[in-house]
């Protein structure tokens, strides 16, 4: 009866044209390229490229994935085999904000350039593609990426919608990702398109005038009238109501089904191509460094916030030390932090947050922090949390230093919010529990410290273990003198690669054995328990026991015992351990390692848009009802899951689920019901290992956040995640209730203290629904490129039930500057001879970026590895002059020039021996799109011979060519 619901409700939704099918579990079948495929297939190719060309310029050879490339086999080629599981994290976040353009903007005609709307699509893409540069160039990367996934639905569905392919282009149009240049001979409103199909034969349906002419048109798509202008092209498929008014038919590629379907492989082709030349824009805009960055392909972040009121200095000089030990032992390794993070807090102050990818720079800013104030005991800790967890990557782990409780409770909600949708680990480094909090001013007198001494009592810092214990972390407790031990956890956790096996938490306390499997994978096993009076038997697989009273046995191999932190390190031994603890008190037991072998997970539910199947819970999810879970198996190419189970954090309680296999180490979990209880998620499968021809190791992993499912459902409409500085925004939001009806509160709260309103509550009846809008306002003079985190969070009549929505806007300034910086050559001196080593050759350029532009950014070298200076002209700051000196024998030099809002252009010298019998013959070329005098070349986003080489390149990976390995194109 509910999938004859499902199917009824789908005939009642809106629908409209979608490009290429998207991914949604068995929906489309056959061998249809996806919007998916298309945009992780064009990301693979692209990161080969950057990594490649960094290998190239530091002089080291790079070995090509085998192919088809995947995200495990690239990161290993890219020497950054521990970050497989970000890079496919990034990945899958990029293509689920591609899919979700078909489920908030269906009936749009500019988001899938249906309707001729090339203008209005086109303007799209490079907003779009302003607010990427804008948000990467400030390191923020997760709202970059979002923005990424969307634009690149509309830009492929030009090729599937469009007559592109049908005018015989094999390569995309450029100008789509242009501002400042024309899409082409675009139909007038009135002229005629196509003709009637012939039957179900639409091959011939576009008019030959139309393709002789180059004219650019795309299909009319209409659900509720059959009207479109005379004589247009109709999109067509099952939706399309113009495609039964003539001319009758349609051209969409969407499907090889699909009218025009069998060209629907050179359109998905070109896609791959045009999504492969838009991120190598961005590319150019970044860095290639920054690129892989944004791209996932990076260590963990490290990142810190610190209480900075008087007593804390103790704190603050062990900080310091655990850092220049992690700068120290992870720099320049692929354990080194993709980015390091810190955020002060105290009373009544918090942040700002400091975020870089320099360790030097952030070394100074840990070594600048002064402690000052602390006239009362709480302070601003939730608050800057909340600044740390919107501003760290997703699954970040953040170390919070504090002897002090939380002043601003009232955050609580919305932390835990954060944490559950960023899948962050928290861990608190709580100092001095044992005794009142001294601080370090004058005129303290004794009624405040022995106020200050009532405060402490273990309860008062229950918040942080809560917190700690959702997210995964640990509560630390210890005195300020064990702090400098204790952050050993610190440099152990900075690895990219630890994974987690088994974590509980047990309160009150009391006596039980937990089991765990240990793969041939593992490396550095450890145990980390809290609590105070726990002990505990340690079991090996092959039967060898240690207590914890014996600290000579042979499963230890190191103890550390520091407040209320143990820390265990085992010798590693593959199998099934076990772990009995005994104690009545409170405890955490956490047993992690180094693995390649993890996976991520996502719960799903019924999509309410006309394409039916999935679509991803980006909240808590359905409490009590079946539900579904999506398995992405990462690290291993050939790994399979084989159970899958619900497990409640704090009980014995679980749920099995049932698992069908989806293709590319995906994984459909089905559940009965989902737990009520807080929960986690644990897995267990089979490796195989390709070079050996031993049986299958069994693995086990669980997710460290824990998940609390909800009654309450609220959405918000993201189809606007673009802020004007002054100009409110409103998002509107929706609260659901599948249970008893009353006023629900509601908090809505943003990460950088830019004025909202909300309201304060909402009246559901039972079982309903009701709404609201949250009015968003960014300063006038807030820069472009800051990301803002907006949480709205709807909670039950009396507390019993919550339930959030988190939302990322970008910042942008309105751009006016489109247009690329220019190079004029001055000049280039040479005196290469046949001996290329004793000779050197070098040139002067001038760059500018015109008269209305904003300004030079950034220049570097792309070829060449000579010297290269810049410095600002005398008298004209908007100027710069480049000088290069080279060897005759790296005579080729390409620089890229970018500006303060990410136009890209590049200009290539080369200082070649001429074809001729003449020794002394030697050849000067520039690259220019158009003839130019010898002396000035103007700088296009591509060298003429760089574009040709990067679309030959994509051309030959489309059509599948089958090239010598060498050239390792995919």
């Amino acid at each position: 009866m509910s999938s004859v619901l499902a199917v009824l409700c789908l005939l009642l939704l809106p629908a409209g044209a979608f490009g290429f099918g998207i991914k949604v579990f068995g929906l489309f079948g056959g061998e249809s390229m996806t919007h998916e495929k298309i945009t992780e297939r064009a990301i693979l190719n692209s990161t080969v490229q950057v990594c490649r060309a960094l290998a190239l310029a530091a002089g080291q050879d790079f070995t090509f994935p085998p192919q088809p490339f995947t995200a495990e086999s690239v990161a290993v080629a890219c020497k950054a085999s521990k970050s497989s599981k970000s890079f496919r994290q990034t990945i899958k976040f990029i293509r689920t904000k591609n899919r979700r353009v078909d489920y908030w903007h269906f009936l749009s005609a500019r988001h899938h350039f249906d309707n001729e709307k090339f203008s209005e699509g086109r303007k799209l893409i490079t907003d779009g593609l302003s607010v990427v540069k804008a948000n990467n160039k400030r390191q923020n990367f997760e709202a970059a990426r979002e923005k990424l996934g969307q634009i690149l639905h509309t830009l492929q569905d030009f090729y599937s919608h469009s007559n592109w392919v049908e005018m015989e282009n094999t390569s995309p149009n450029s100008n789509l990702i242009r501002s400042d240049t024309s899409i082409g001979n675009i139909a007038a409103e009135s002229r005629a398109t196509c003709r009637n199909c012939d039957g179900d034969d639409c091959r011939n349906n576009i008019l030959e005038d139309v393709l002789r002419e180059k004219i650019l048109t795309s299909g009319y798509f209409e659900l509720f009238s059959s009207f479109k202008p005379k004589g247009k092209c109709s999109h067509g498929g099952f939706w399309d109501r113009t495609k039964g008014t003539e001319p009758i038919g349609g051209i969409n590629k969407d499907k090889s089904s699909s009218e025009h379907g069998r060209l629907h492989d050179k359109a998905a082709n070109i896609a791959i191509a045009a999504t492969s030349e838009l991120l190598e824009d961005i590319r150019g805009a970044a860095g290639d460094r920054q690129f892989l960055k944004l791209m996932g392909l990076s260590g963990k972040a490290l990142c810190f916030a610190i209480d900075t009121t008087g007593s804390m200095s103790d704190d603050i000089a062990a900080v310091r030390t655990v850092t220049s030990s992690i700068i120290s032992s992870r720099v320049g390794t692929e354990d080194e932090p993709s980015e390091y993070i810190l955020v002060p807090f105290n009373d009544p102050d918090f942040g700002p947050l400091m975020k870089t990818t320099d360790p030097e720079v952030f070394r100074d800013a840990i070594n600048s922090l002064s402690v000052t104030g602390g006239g009362d005991f709480p302070e601003m800790s939730l608050s800057g949390l909340q600044l740390a967890l919107t501003g760290a990557p997703p699954k970040s782990e953040i170390f919070v230093f504090t002897d002090a409780t939380a002043k601003d409770r009232h955050l609580r909600r919305t932390v835990q919010a954060l944490i559950e949708r960023t899948k962050t680990e928290v861990t608190f480094m709580i100092t001095g529990t044992s005794g009142f909090r001294r601080r370090r001013q004058s005129g303290n007198n004794q009624e405040q410290q022995q106020q200050r001494h009532s405060l402490r009592r273990t309860s008062d810092f229950q918040l942080y273990r809560d917190l700690a214990h959702t997210s995964g972390g640990q509560a630390i407790e210890v005195t300020k003198n064990e702090l400098p031990v204790a952050t050993s956890i610190i440099t152990d956790s900075s690895s990219s690669s630890l994974v987690t096996l088994v974590q509980a938490a047990r309160s009150p306390g009391k006596a039980e054995n937990f089991a765990f499997t240990v793969d041939e994978s593992v490396r550095n096993l450890t145990i980390y328990i809290t609590g105070s009076s726990v002990t505990f038997t340690l079991i090996s697989p092959s039967g060898v026991s240690q207590q914890s009273t014996d600290m000579t046995g042979s499963l230890i191999t190191t103890f550390q015992s520091v407040g209320n932190f143990k820390t265990l390190k085992l010798n590693t031994e593959a199998g099934l351990w076990e772990i009995k603890i005994m104690s009545t008190n409170p405890y955490t037991l956490k047993v992690v390692a180094e693995s390649p072998i993890d996976f991520l997970f996502d719960f799903l539910e019924e999509s309410r848009g006309p394409l039916g199947g999935f679509e991803v819970v980006e909240n808590r999810p359905r409490a009590g009802v079946n539900g579904s879970l999506l398995v992405t198996v990462t690290g291993s190419d050939s790994a399979t899951v084989t159970e899958v189970i619900l497990v409640e954090s704090s009980g014995s309680g679980v749920v099995n689920g049932s698992i069908v296999a989806q293709g590319g180490g995906d994984f459909l979990v089905q559940f009965d019901m989902i737990p009520s209880e807080e929960f986690v998620v644990l897995i267990k499968g089979q490796n195989s290992n390709s070079s050996s021809k031993s049986s299958p190791v069994i693995f086990q992993r669980q997710s460290t956040t824990s998940i609390l499912a909800s009654t309450l459902t609220v959405t918000v409409d993201d189809s606007n995640t673009v802020l004007e500085p002054g100009t409110p925004l409103s998002v509107p939001f929706t609260v659901m209730t599948n249970g008893a009806g009353g006023n629900f509160s509601i908090q809505a709260t943003n990460d950088q203290g830019f004025a909202l309103t909300f309201p304060s509550s909402l009246s559901l009846a039972t079982g309903g629904s009701a709404n609201g809008t949250v009015n968003l306002t960014a300063p006038i003079n807030t820069a472009s490129g800051t990301d803002v985190t907006l949480t709205v969070e709807a909670e039950a009549p009396g507390g019993a039930d919550a339930n959030y929505v988190v939302m990322r806007f970008s910042v942008l300034k309105t751009v006016t500057d489109f247009t690329k910086p220019v190079c004029q050559l001055l000049s280039l001196q040479s005196n290469c001879s046949e001996t290329c080593s004793l000779s050197m050759w070098e040139l002067s350029v001038q760059v500018t970026d015109g008269a209305e532009g904003t300004g030079i950014d950034r220049i570097s070298l792309r070829q060449g590895n000579g010297t290269m200076n810049t410095s600002l002209a005398a008298g004209n700051t908007s100027t710069t002059l480049v000088s290069y000196n080279a060897s005759c024998c790296s005579p080729d030099v390409e620089l890229v020039v970018v500006d303060q809002v990410g136009n890209v252009g590049t200009c290539f010298y080369s200082v070649r021996r001429a074809a001729t019998n003449s020794s002394e013959a030697v050849s000067v070329t520039t690259t220019t799109n158009a003839p130019q005098p010898p002396t000035a070349a103007p700088v296009v986003s591509l060298s003429t011979r760089a574009a040709q080489s990067f679309l030959l390149c994509l051309s030959i990976t489309i059509l599948g060519l089958n090239l010598p390995f060498a050239m390792g194109i995919n």
